[in-house]
C-alpha cells in the first residue's frame, strides 16, 4: 500500500503512517495528490486528515485540474465545502482555462454553484474556449443552474 492507495480506501491508520515518512504532496503517474484522489472518493476523514496535515488544496493534476475541480465534477457540496474553508482558490484554472464553477455549471451542480459564488467565484470567467459558466448552464439546458449564474452576473 502506498499514500495514494490508503486516501483511495480512506485508510486512516496507513494514511497517517505514510504522513511521517512521505511527502504529503507526492504526485501518482497522473499528476494526482493524497488529496485529489481522498476528495475526488469524498472520503471526508481522509481529507481532514490530509488537509490537517497541511496537504496544498492548489496542486493540478496533469490536466491541470485541482481538488476543488475534481469534487464540483462529481458533486459533492460537502467536499467542496471543506477545501474551500482550507484556502482552495475559487477561480483557480485549469489547462483549458476551466474553473470549479465551470464544472458545477456544466453538470447542473446548482447547491454547488451557489457555494462557490458566496466565495467569490465569477460566472463570467471565460475559459480558453470563450464559454463562461453561464454558457455551459445554457448549453446543456442546466435551468436552475443558468438562472443562479445570470442572477449573479447581473448584480
Amino acid at each position: 500500500m502506498d499514500i495514494f492507495e490508503a486516501a483511495r480506501t480512506n485508510d486512516i491508520p496507513a494514511l497517517e503512517g505514510f504522513l511521517t515518512s512521505h511527502q504529503l504532496n507526492a504526485r501518482d503517474a497522473r499528476g494526482s495528490t493524497a488529496l485529489i484522489i481522498a476528495t475526488y472518493h469524498n472520503h471526508a476523514a481522509a481529507v481532514t486528515t490530509l488537509l490537517q496535515a497541511g496537504a496544498d488544496t492548489e496542486i493540478q493534476d496533469n490536466m491541470g485540474n485541482t481538488a476543488l475541480m475534481g469534487v464540483c465534477f462529481k458533486g459533492y457540496i460537502e467536499m467542496a465545502d471543506l477545501l474551500l474553508k482550507h484556502g482552495a482558490k475559487v477561480d483557480a484554472e485549469n489547462y483549458n482555462g476551466a474553473t470549479a464553477l465551470t464544472f458545477a455549471a456544466t453538470f447542473g451542480r446548482t447547491g454547488i454553484i451557489r457555494l462557490l459564488l458566496s466565495h467569490g467565484a465569477s460566472p463570467l470567467k471565460r475559459d480558453k474556449s470563450g464559454r463562461s459558466p453561464i454558457d455551459y448552464a445554457r448549453l446543456q439546458q442546466n435551468r436552475t443552474s443558468y438562472e443562479a449564474l445570470f442572477a449573479a452576473a447581473t448584480r
